[in-house]
């Protein structure tokens, strides 16, 4: 991945030929803040990717156990390649190949960095922000594990603010209340088996 091109990695893992994925384009034009969505992502192993629109393409983890509203509950954010804006409403069935698997469209919205400049506490290890969604909203922080990653891998933390949309000792509860799309009203094997969503 280059600066010239930070969607070089998204788009040497996938055959455009193959996956129903966008293969979509950096969005230029300044800074770029407002897009959020969370995919849950039935592949190899049941994941939650919670991307974030920054400077023109989404800003990307795999959440491993998920959000949660509980603030005691630190979730493990795998830092992965940048996706195009186009990823943002992108629901369906990979066949094969990287990502294989079923995508459901799990929650979207906006959000607001609560800092001047977001892209430097990316840099620095500590983003603070809000969320607009249909599931997820409020304060939010992502924190940088120093020393954790292997590799290139980086690892940070998903966690809630103690605010009004917390749900103390809430743990899992979300996640076992919201099994549908935002998007089409379909659970994972729905958008599987390719039944038709909502109207």
């Amino acid at each position: 991945m280059t600066d010239s091109d930070p969607l070089a990695r998204y788009r040497q893992k996938r055959d455009f030929r193959q996956t129903p994925e966008p293969e979509g384009a950096i969005c230029h034009g300044g800074r770029h803040e407002g897009l959020f969505v969370v995919q849950k992502h039935d592949a190899t192993r049941l994941h939650y990717d919670f991307r974030l629109e920054l400077d023109g393409v989404l800003k990307s983890w795999a959440v491993t156990r998920g959000p949660s509203l509980d603030p005691e509950e630190k979730r493990l954010a795998v830092e992965v390649e940048h996706h195009p804006l186009d990823y943002g409403g992108f629901e369906g069935v990979i066949g094969s190949g990287y990502g294989a698997g079923t995508v459901m469209l799990w929650d979207r919205g906006s959000w607001e960095p609560l800092s001047e400049d977001p892209a430097a506490d990316l840099a620095g290890g500590r983003l603070h922000f809000r969320l607009h969604g249909t599931r997820l909203k409020g304060g939010w922080h992502l924190v940088l594990m120093r020393g954790r990653g292997r590799g290139t891998r980086r690892n940070w933390l998903l966690i809630k603010d103690r605010d009004e949309e917390a749900r103390p000792g809430s743990g899992d509860a979300l996640l076992r209340e919201a099994t549908t799309s935002v998007l089409s009203g379909r659970d994972l094997a729905q958008i599987a088996t390719g039944a038709p969503g909502r109207g």
